[in-house]
């Protein structure tokens, strides 16, 4: 609750949140739904999305600005994190709360690379999320702009198949730390798009599917935008 009030202001008030396409979620079933979304701070984009969602489904689509559903929260609603950064502090140990399927990274740990095996406890945990309710994630599992995609996110929605809505987000990296903790700037436009449920084939091959998903949330290389090279101008003299 707390926490949902700070967010609301930050998003609301100290910034202005614009939600687009959340009219693609009306009449989606409450459960075996699953949201992947581009991911720009470790907590505000989450809390973004969990403020519109839990509007959306109180009847208030493409908003965010009503106290209701802060105090009357949708409970079915879970976002897929790392354990290590939902322990990170106060505030993350607060949110973990509100619907964590916390989860052991399986190539990261304490900003260094690791090779571990996937946990079956937490698959397990991702899987009842989903069948329960509405489900986040966020399939590069890090906040820099055009990673990879892991393939996990892949194989579940191969073996789950769930309603797939992507996300698109923008401005949250102007707005926030890389935590999404601390404000950086006031007055920022934040965007939130919700695209149409993705159409796929569950029998197709795991890097398809990857790739249609990346395609999706509009983070693979076509959305990039090419590095220009600076070149000094040859006919400028210098007196």
């Amino acid at each position: 609750m707390v926490f949902g009030a700070v967010a609301w202001y930050r998003l609301n008030k100290m910034n202005r949140l614009k939600v687009t396409g959340a009219e693609h979620l009306v009449g989606l079933d409450d459960h075996n739904v699953l949201f992947v979304s581009n991911h720009q701070t470790y907590f505000m984009d989450v809390s973004a999305m969990y403020l519109s969602l839990c509007h959306t489904r109180r009847g208030h689509v493409n908003q965010t600005h009503k106290i209701g559903p802060i105090a009357r929260p949708v409970t079915n609603l879970y976002y897929i994190a790392a354990k290590e950064t939902m322990k990170s502090g106060l505030l993350p140990r607060a949110l973990a709360l509100s619907g964590s399927v916390s989860i052991d990274r399986t190539w990261r740990e304490a900003g260094k690379a690791i090779q571990r095996g996937v946990n079956s406890g937490d698959l397990n945990s991702i899987r009842t999320a989903i069948k329960d309710g509405w489900v986040i994630t966020f399939p590069q599992g890090t906040t820099k702009p055009f990673a990879p995609g892991r393939r996990g996110t892949a194989h579940l929605i191969k073996e789950l198949q769930p309603v797939v809505i992507p996300v698109v987000i923008n401005g949250f990296r102007r707005a926030f730390d890389k935590k999404g903790l601390r404000s950086k700037k006031r007055g920022v436009a934040l965007r939130m798009n919700f695209k149409a449920p993705l159409v796929y084939d569950a029998t197709c091959d795991t890097q398809e599917l990857m790739d249609r998903i990346m395609d999706a949330i509009e983070q693979s290389p076509k959305y990039q935008r090419p590095f220009r090279k600076f070149e000094p101008d040859s006919t400028r003299h210098i007196s």
